[in-house]
């Protein structure tokens, strides 16, 4: 039984990691445009950046292109990491939570507290990623520094910034995930299961796109205020010319980033970006969950041969 557990837990981290992987490269220009305008913070009539195009048109017009990608490294590098913990996490979580409470379905309570329990500690094991790849993508065009620069530049607590509140967003994935198995188990009800060695049922490719899409957009909605304070307190220094003195470590606070919009945008700035971050994180989730699902069998079928070869080589060995 544990070798099961570890095997489907270990299926399901390793295709979401995948999937993550794939989704994230394919849409960081992106994010690194939905990134910067989040972090701007000015008040009417001051802002650099009107709406989302404006920062692909800088790119563009200073013939900085290949700034959109600066980051993508580390931003691949806590994408997978981030997602294989979290789907191992998840799985296991639920597989244990199965096995000593006996139930066959788990409730839509019981799998929020899983889903946040598994995002409170990849938050804690990715933060540091996640605050370089920020300030990578925040960064002047051109001027990105590479990870191991842009972690010691300030103290190690300066790579947790934001920590705080990756705890908070550990609600995001809860909701995410919650949503897309509580609609997934209602599509699959009722088909016949297979025996205890078979591929998990997988979705359409379609249909796993559709329901990773919804899951994302509540989940984000729900949390978006969150969301752009994160960015916002791991956001690079700003580079103007005017000033070489970084912000002081109180205007990263979260009370110090609420009451900045607050004065400067009014309570419509605390959503500003709302329809970008839907773009990118609809996207991206519906992609990863889309792969997801269609490798997850051929991962799953992988390893129950590996399982085997070696069951069946411990049995020669015995015999011999």
């Amino acid at each position: 039984m544990g070798l099961d557990l570890d095997l489907e837990s270990i299926s399901e981290a390793t295709s979401g990691a995948v999937g993550s992987l794939v989704s994230t490269t394919l849409l960081y220009p992106l994010d690194t445009c939905k990134t910067r305008y989040q972090a701007e913070v000015r008040g009417n009539g001051q802002a650099k950046y009107r709406n989302l195009s404006d920062v692909f048109w800088e790119a563009i017009s200073t013939r900085q292109f290949l700034s959109l990608y600066q980051g993508l490294e580390t931003k691949n590098l806590q994408s997978f990491i981030a997602q294989f913990v979290y789907f191992y996490g998840y799985s296991y979580f639920k597989r244990l939570y199965v096995e000593t409470s006996g139930v066959k379905s788990i409730g839509t309570r019981a799998n929020l507290v899983l889903a946040a329990a598994a995002g409170a500690c990849t938050a804690i094991l990715t933060q540091p990623l996640d605050t370089a790849s920020s300030r990578m993508q925040t960064s002047a065009f051109g001027k990105s520094k590479g990870l191991w620069k842009t972690l010691t530049d300030g103290s190690w607590i300066d790579a947790f910034d934001g920590l705080g509140i990756s705890l908070l967003l550990t609600a995001n994935p809860a909701i995410q995930y919650t949503v897309f198995d509580q609609l997934k188990l209602r599509l699959l009800k009722g088909k016949d299961k297979s025996g205890k060695d078979s591929s998990p049922e997988a979705l359409s490719a379609f249909t796993a796109f559709v329901l990773g899409a919804v899951s994302k957009t509540v989940a984000t909605v729900l949390t978006y205020p969150a969301i752009r304070c994160k960015v916002m307190i791991q956001a690079a220094d700003e580079d103007d010319g005017k000033t070489k003195n970084p912000r002081p470590k109180s205007s990263k606070t979260i009370p110090a980033v609420l009451c900045a919009i607050w004065k400067r945008e009014g309570i419509l700035g605390f959503f500003k970006g709302l329809h970008a971050q839907i773009l990118k994180t609809v996207l991206s989730s519906a992609l990863l969950l889309m792969i997801k699902e269609k490798i997850s069998a051929a991962t799953w079928v992988l390893l129950l041969s590996i399982r085997r070869s070696l069951l069946l080589t411990r049995g020669r060995l015995k015999s011999a």
